[in-house]
Protein backbone atom coordinates (compact mmCIF):
# COMPACT_ATOMS: atom_id res chain seq x y z
CA UNK A 1 0.00 0.00 0.00
CA UNK A 2 1.53 3.59 -0.69
CA UNK A 3 0.38 7.21 -0.59
CA UNK A 4 -0.01 7.48 -3.94
CA UNK A 5 -3.19 6.20 -3.19
CA UNK A 6 -4.33 9.95 -2.81
CA UNK A 7 -2.82 10.76 -6.46
CA UNK A 8 -6.21 10.10 -8.03
CA UNK A 9 -7.09 13.78 -6.51
CA UNK A 10 -4.49 15.41 -4.93
CA UNK A 11 -4.79 17.81 -7.84
CA UNK A 12 -7.64 18.60 -6.94
CA UNK A 13 -6.70 19.75 -3.12
CA UNK A 14 -5.71 23.28 -2.17
CA UNK A 15 -4.64 22.14 1.47
CA UNK A 16 -4.21 18.66 2.20
CA UNK A 17 -7.17 18.52 4.55
CA UNK A 18 -10.37 17.31 5.44
CA UNK A 19 -13.24 18.87 6.71
CA UNK A 20 -14.02 16.70 9.44
CA UNK A 21 -17.63 14.84 9.38
CA UNK A 22 -19.46 16.28 12.46
CA UNK A 23 -22.64 15.02 13.95
CA UNK A 24 -25.55 16.95 13.41
CA UNK A 25 -23.11 20.03 12.06
CA UNK A 26 -21.68 18.83 8.21
CA UNK A 27 -24.52 18.84 6.16
CA UNK A 28 -24.70 20.19 2.54
CA UNK A 29 -23.56 23.72 2.52
CA UNK A 30 -20.35 22.81 4.55
CA UNK A 31 -19.61 19.89 2.15
CA UNK A 32 -20.18 21.89 -1.09
CA UNK A 33 -18.02 24.90 0.50
CA UNK A 34 -15.03 22.85 1.44
CA UNK A 35 -15.18 20.94 -1.68
CA UNK A 36 -15.11 23.54 -4.10
CA UNK A 37 -12.40 25.65 -1.76
CA UNK A 38 -10.50 22.96 -2.67
CA UNK A 39 -10.81 21.19 0.88
CA UNK A 40 -12.39 17.12 1.27
CA UNK A 41 -15.74 17.74 1.81
CA UNK A 42 -17.44 15.50 4.42
CA UNK A 43 -20.65 14.64 6.60
CA UNK A 44 -22.03 11.27 8.87
CA UNK A 45 -24.71 9.34 6.65
CA UNK A 46 -26.50 9.56 9.90
CA UNK A 47 -27.21 13.08 9.41
CA UNK A 48 -29.61 12.49 7.17
CA UNK A 49 -32.81 11.48 8.62
CA UNK A 50 -33.49 8.63 6.48
CA UNK A 51 -31.45 7.00 3.52
CA UNK A 52 -34.02 8.52 1.32
CA UNK A 53 -32.34 12.53 2.58
CA UNK A 54 -29.09 10.48 1.88
CA UNK A 55 -29.78 10.48 -1.59
CA UNK A 56 -31.14 13.52 -2.20
CA UNK A 57 -28.21 15.35 -0.23
CA UNK A 58 -25.38 13.26 -2.58
CA UNK A 59 -27.74 14.34 -5.60
CA UNK A 60 -27.66 18.04 -4.33
CA UNK A 61 -23.95 18.09 -3.73
CA UNK A 62 -22.98 16.02 -7.34
CA UNK A 63 -25.27 18.68 -9.12
CA UNK A 64 -23.68 21.96 -7.22
CA UNK A 65 -20.00 20.41 -7.72
CA UNK A 66 -20.29 19.66 -11.57
CA UNK A 67 -21.59 23.15 -11.58
CA UNK A 68 -18.57 24.20 -10.45
CA UNK A 69 -16.07 22.32 -12.32
CA UNK A 70 -18.11 23.66 -15.56
CA UNK A 71 -17.53 27.31 -14.40
CA UNK A 72 -13.60 26.75 -13.34
CA UNK A 73 -12.93 24.43 -15.89
CA UNK A 74 -11.51 22.12 -12.42
CA UNK A 75 -13.02 19.25 -10.24
CA UNK A 76 -13.71 20.30 -7.08
CA UNK A 77 -12.13 18.08 -3.93
CA UNK A 78 -14.19 15.28 -3.24
CA UNK A 79 -16.72 14.69 -1.39
CA UNK A 80 -16.17 11.99 1.66
CA UNK A 81 -19.09 10.54 3.56
CA UNK A 82 -18.82 8.90 6.88
CA UNK A 83 -20.29 5.34 7.84
CA UNK A 84 -21.00 4.47 11.03
CA UNK A 85 -20.31 0.80 10.75
CA UNK A 86 -21.39 -0.05 14.32
CA UNK A 87 -23.93 -2.72 14.81
CA UNK A 88 -26.47 -0.08 16.38
CA UNK A 89 -27.02 1.32 12.96
CA UNK A 90 -29.47 -0.09 11.36
CA UNK A 91 -29.36 2.00 8.30
CA UNK A 92 -25.43 1.01 7.65
CA UNK A 93 -26.05 -1.59 4.56
CA UNK A 94 -28.96 1.09 2.76
CA UNK A 95 -26.90 3.82 3.47
CA UNK A 96 -24.15 1.56 2.28
CA UNK A 97 -26.27 1.09 -1.08
CA UNK A 98 -26.58 4.66 -1.80
CA UNK A 99 -23.24 5.70 -1.41
CA UNK A 100 -22.04 2.71 -3.81
CA UNK A 101 -25.02 3.64 -6.64
CA UNK A 102 -23.44 7.50 -6.21
CA UNK A 103 -19.85 6.07 -7.04
CA UNK A 104 -18.34 7.81 -4.30
CA UNK A 105 -14.75 8.29 -4.62
CA UNK A 106 -13.83 7.90 -0.86
CA UNK A 107 -15.64 6.47 2.45
CA UNK A 108 -14.72 6.77 6.18
CA UNK A 109 -15.49 4.70 8.77
CA UNK A 110 -16.65 5.18 12.33
CA UNK A 111 -16.95 3.08 15.39
CA UNK A 112 -16.01 -0.44 14.43
CA UNK A 113 -14.22 -2.58 11.71
CA UNK A 114 -14.73 -1.43 7.94
CA UNK A 115 -14.51 -5.05 7.12
CA UNK A 116 -18.18 -5.10 6.38
CA UNK A 117 -18.09 -2.50 3.98
CA UNK A 118 -14.88 -2.86 2.13
CA UNK A 119 -15.57 -5.70 -0.55
CA UNK A 120 -18.73 -3.10 -2.09
CA UNK A 121 -16.39 -0.26 -1.96
CA UNK A 122 -13.90 -1.17 -3.14
CA UNK A 123 -15.25 -2.90 -5.98
CA UNK A 124 -17.14 0.49 -6.57
CA UNK A 125 -13.49 2.15 -6.86
CA UNK A 126 -14.07 3.67 -3.41
CA UNK A 127 -10.91 4.37 -1.10
CA UNK A 128 -11.84 3.31 2.82
CA UNK A 129 -10.57 5.22 4.99
CA UNK A 130 -11.11 3.67 8.80
CA UNK A 131 -10.86 6.03 12.02
CA UNK A 132 -9.10 4.31 15.01
CA UNK A 133 -8.13 6.14 18.25
CA UNK A 134 -5.14 3.12 19.34
CA UNK A 135 -2.83 1.37 17.66
CA UNK A 136 -4.51 -2.04 18.16
CA UNK A 137 -7.12 -0.86 16.57
CA UNK A 138 -4.99 0.38 13.75
CA UNK A 139 -3.63 -2.77 13.38
CA UNK A 140 -6.75 -4.18 13.22
CA UNK A 141 -7.80 -1.81 10.54
CA UNK A 142 -5.16 -2.18 8.32
CA UNK A 143 -5.38 -6.18 8.81
CA UNK A 144 -8.87 -6.11 7.44
CA UNK A 145 -7.94 -3.93 4.39
CA UNK A 146 -8.46 -0.04 5.10
CA UNK A 147 -6.86 1.96 2.44
CA UNK A 148 -5.86 5.08 4.90
CA UNK A 149 -6.12 5.72 8.54
CA UNK A 150 -7.71 8.55 10.91
CA UNK A 151 -5.92 8.43 13.55
CA UNK A 152 -8.28 10.47 16.82
CA UNK A 153 -5.50 12.12 19.05
CA UNK A 154 -6.24 13.34 22.60
CA UNK A 155 -7.47 16.63 21.58
CA UNK A 156 -10.23 15.96 18.66
CA UNK A 157 -13.36 16.94 19.40
CA UNK A 158 -16.26 14.53 20.02
CA UNK A 159 -15.24 11.24 20.41
CA UNK A 160 -11.68 10.90 20.68
CA UNK A 161 -8.64 9.17 21.73
CA UNK A 162 -5.96 9.63 24.41
CA UNK A 163 -2.94 9.14 22.60
CA UNK A 164 -0.36 11.99 21.52
CA UNK A 165 -0.33 12.78 18.48
CA UNK A 166 3.09 12.58 17.73
CA UNK A 167 3.40 8.93 19.49
CA UNK A 168 0.48 7.72 17.40
CA UNK A 169 1.35 8.81 14.18
CA UNK A 170 5.31 7.45 14.55
CA UNK A 171 3.93 4.35 16.03
CA UNK A 172 1.40 3.52 13.23
CA UNK A 173 3.70 4.81 10.53
CA UNK A 174 6.12 1.64 11.72
CA UNK A 175 3.91 -0.95 9.92
CA UNK A 176 1.72 1.22 7.75
CA UNK A 177 3.19 2.93 5.01
CA UNK A 178 -0.33 3.89 3.34
CA UNK A 179 -2.56 7.44 4.02
CA UNK A 180 -2.70 8.58 7.41
CA UNK A 181 -5.22 11.48 8.75
CA UNK A 182 -4.44 13.44 11.81
CA UNK A 183 -7.81 13.96 13.80
CA UNK A 184 -6.93 16.52 16.76
CA UNK A 185 -5.34 19.96 17.52
CA UNK A 186 -5.18 21.16 13.61
CA UNK A 187 -6.10 24.67 14.46
CA UNK A 188 -4.51 26.39 11.42
CA UNK A 189 -2.27 26.07 8.72
CA UNK A 190 1.01 26.07 10.89
CA UNK A 191 -1.06 23.06 12.40
CA UNK A 192 -1.54 21.29 9.55
CA UNK A 193 1.59 21.90 8.11
CA UNK A 194 2.91 20.30 11.28
CA UNK A 195 0.89 17.07 10.89
CA UNK A 196 2.57 16.53 7.32
CA UNK A 197 6.33 16.52 8.78
CA UNK A 198 5.38 14.35 11.31
CA UNK A 199 4.52 11.96 8.53
CA UNK A 200 1.18 12.54 7.95
CA UNK A 201 -0.90 12.92 4.44
CA UNK A 202 -3.91 14.22 5.38
CA UNK A 203 -5.62 16.42 8.19
CA UNK A 204 -9.12 17.14 9.85
CA UNK A 205 -9.86 20.23 10.77
CA UNK A 206 -13.05 20.26 12.59
CA UNK A 207 -14.07 22.66 15.40
CA UNK A 208 -13.04 25.82 13.53
CA UNK A 209 -15.54 24.72 10.28
CA UNK A 210 -18.02 24.59 13.34
CA UNK A 211 -18.29 28.23 13.45
CA UNK A 212 -18.76 28.70 9.85
CA UNK A 213 -21.58 30.40 8.57
CA UNK A 214 -22.03 27.08 6.25
CA UNK A 215 -22.38 24.34 9.40
CA UNK A 216 -25.57 23.21 10.79
CA UNK A 217 -24.72 24.38 14.45
CA UNK A 218 -26.40 26.20 16.07
CA UNK A 219 -25.66 30.23 16.31
CA UNK A 220 -25.12 29.81 19.88
CA UNK A 221 -22.97 26.95 19.59
CA UNK A 222 -20.88 28.94 17.20
CA UNK A 223 -20.85 31.65 19.59
CA UNK A 224 -19.72 29.27 22.22
CA UNK A 225 -16.62 28.32 20.31
CA UNK A 226 -15.61 32.03 19.93
CA UNK A 227 -16.14 32.50 23.83
CA UNK A 228 -14.19 29.72 24.60
CA UNK A 229 -10.43 27.98 25.01
CA UNK A 230 -9.05 25.01 24.89
CA UNK A 231 -8.96 25.58 29.30
CA UNK A 232 -13.11 25.00 28.45
CA UNK A 233 -12.69 21.59 26.44
CA UNK A 234 -13.92 18.66 29.17
CA UNK A 235 -12.75 15.30 28.44
CA UNK A 236 -15.56 12.92 30.04
CA UNK A 237 -17.79 9.44 29.74
CA UNK A 238 -20.54 10.73 31.13
CA UNK A 239 -22.75 11.44 28.05
CA UNK A 240 -21.98 8.71 25.57
CA UNK A 241 -19.82 6.10 27.44
CA UNK A 242 -16.64 6.55 25.59
CA UNK A 243 -13.75 9.10 26.14
CA UNK A 244 -15.44 12.83 24.79
CA UNK A 245 -14.82 16.24 23.95
CA UNK A 246 -17.28 19.16 25.59
CA UNK A 247 -17.73 22.21 26.09
CA UNK A 248 -18.13 23.01 29.75
CA UNK A 249 -19.82 26.24 29.18
CA UNK A 250 -22.59 23.94 27.61
CA UNK A 251 -22.72 21.44 30.07
CA UNK A 252 -23.37 24.59 32.76
CA UNK A 253 -26.20 25.96 30.52
CA UNK A 254 -27.75 22.90 30.68
CA UNK A 255 -27.71 23.04 34.20
CA UNK A 256 -25.14 20.25 35.33
CA UNK A 257 -22.17 20.20 37.22
CA UNK A 258 -19.13 19.39 34.33
CA UNK A 259 -17.35 18.86 37.83
CA UNK A 260 -20.04 16.26 39.34
CA UNK A 261 -21.24 14.53 36.10
CA UNK A 262 -22.51 10.92 36.19
CA UNK A 263 -19.96 8.39 35.95
CA UNK A 264 -20.63 6.73 32.47
CA UNK A 265 -22.88 6.47 29.37
CA UNK A 266 -25.64 8.82 30.73
CA UNK A 267 -28.04 8.50 27.85
CA UNK A 268 -30.84 10.37 28.43
CA UNK A 269 -29.26 13.10 31.05
CA UNK A 270 -32.48 14.36 32.31
CA UNK A 271 -32.70 11.17 34.67
CA UNK A 272 -29.71 12.48 36.30
CA UNK A 273 -31.14 15.92 37.22
CA UNK A 274 -34.77 17.18 37.89
CA UNK A 275 -34.98 19.78 35.30
CA UNK A 276 -38.91 19.36 34.81
CA UNK A 277 -40.39 17.65 31.44
CA UNK A 278 -38.78 14.90 29.85
CA UNK A 279 -39.41 17.11 26.81
CA UNK A 280 -37.02 19.97 28.43
CA UNK A 281 -34.37 17.53 29.25
CA UNK A 282 -30.64 18.65 27.69
CA UNK A 283 -29.61 16.22 25.57
CA UNK A 284 -26.05 15.18 24.10
CA UNK A 285 -25.36 17.10 20.63
CA UNK A 286 -28.49 18.94 20.91
CA UNK A 287 -27.78 20.55 23.86
CA UNK A 288 -24.25 19.69 25.20
CA UNK A 289 -21.70 20.35 22.24
CA UNK A 290 -18.43 19.50 21.42
CA UNK A 291 -15.69 21.19 20.71
CA UNK A 292 -11.63 19.79 20.67
CA UNK A 293 -8.88 21.56 21.69
CA UNK A 294 -8.26 23.68 18.81
CA UNK A 295 -10.82 25.61 20.13
CA UNK A 296 -8.66 27.95 21.13
CA UNK A 297 -8.36 28.90 17.50
CA UNK A 298 -11.83 29.59 16.58
CA UNK A 299 -11.64 33.85 16.85
CA UNK A 300 -15.14 34.58 14.94
CA UNK A 301 -17.72 32.88 12.79
CA UNK A 302 -16.07 32.79 8.92
CA UNK A 303 -17.46 31.75 5.69
CA UNK A 304 -15.76 28.92 4.21
CA UNK A 305 -14.31 30.22 1.96
CA UNK A 306 -12.41 32.94 3.86
CA UNK A 307 -11.65 30.77 6.62
CA UNK A 308 -9.65 28.55 3.80
CA UNK A 309 -8.06 31.67 2.52
CA UNK A 310 -6.67 32.14 6.03
CA UNK A 311 -5.51 28.29 6.46
CA UNK A 312 -3.92 28.71 2.58
CA UNK A 313 -1.74 31.67 4.16
CA UNK A 314 -1.19 30.24 7.05
CA UNK A 315 -0.09 26.33 5.74
CA UNK A 316 2.02 28.87 2.79
CA UNK A 317 3.88 30.78 5.76
CA UNK A 318 4.52 27.59 8.23
CA UNK A 319 6.15 26.09 4.36
CA UNK A 320 7.58 28.72 3.28
CA UNK A 321 9.99 28.58 7.44
CA UNK A 322 10.67 25.05 7.10
CA UNK A 323 12.22 25.72 3.83
CA UNK A 324 14.72 28.67 5.42
CA UNK A 325 15.49 26.35 8.46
Amino acid sequence: MSADLLARFRDRLRLPLIAAPMFLVSGVELAVAACRNGVIGSFPTVNCRETEQLDAWLGDIERRLQAHADANGKAAAPICPNLIVHRSNARLQQDLAVLLRHKVELVITSVGSPAPVLAPLHDAGALVFADVASIRHAERAVAAGADGLVLLTAGAGGQTGWLNPFVFVRAVRGFFDGPIVLAGGISDGHALRAAQALGCDLAYMGTKFIATRESMADARYKQMLVDSSADDILLTTAFTGLQTNMLRPSIEAAGLDPDDLPARGAIDIGKDIDIGARESRPKRWRDIWSGGHSTSGVTGVLGVDDLVAQTVAEYEAASARVQLA
